[in-house]
């Protein structure tokens, strides 16, 4: 794990249940997380491996948040403290932002780079990248 991902999974670390959104193949940060004792679980559109001790559920955030939106009560892997994404497109921020604020849960991210949030956020410096955090509590 590099250091800015450590140090992402150190500011993290602050809460209890998180759930990674698009954790594709790299699942470090989970990992990390439920090393240091907390309960992960990691979403994906498509199968994804994770680590011993992150639960993997193959979910589609957009979806979820149209559901939700129609009346639809979230799983359990959606009632947590924080619901992060790791370089999260701008196409996705706002349905995982409605989708945080559903679940009263914190909404944390770092985008591809070159993106700017698309959704209103406070940022932090954590390491050598940005975390943006819209807060839901």
């Amino acid at each position: 794990m590099t250091a800015p991902r450590t140090d992402l999974a150190d500011r993290l670390a602050a809460y209890d249940r998180l759930l990674e959104v698009g954790v594709g193949h790299r699942p470090e940060v989970a990992a990390a997380l439920a090393d240091a004792g907390a309960t992960v679980t990691a979403i994906d559109v498509v199968d994804a491996t994770v680590p011993d001790g992150v639960e993997f559920v193959r979910d589609d955030v957009v979806a979820r948040r149209d559901a939700i939106e129609g009346g639809a009560s979230p799983p359990e892997h959606y009632r947590v403290d924080a619901v992060y994404g790791l370089n999260l497109p701008a196409e996705l921020q706002r349905p995982v932002l409605d989708v945080a604020r559903a679940v009263g849960a914190d909404f944390l991210f770092t985008t591809l780079g070159f993106e700017e949030p698309v959704v209103p956020v406070e940022r932090e410096s954590v390491g050598r990248e940005t975390l943006y955090v819209a807060r839901s509590r």
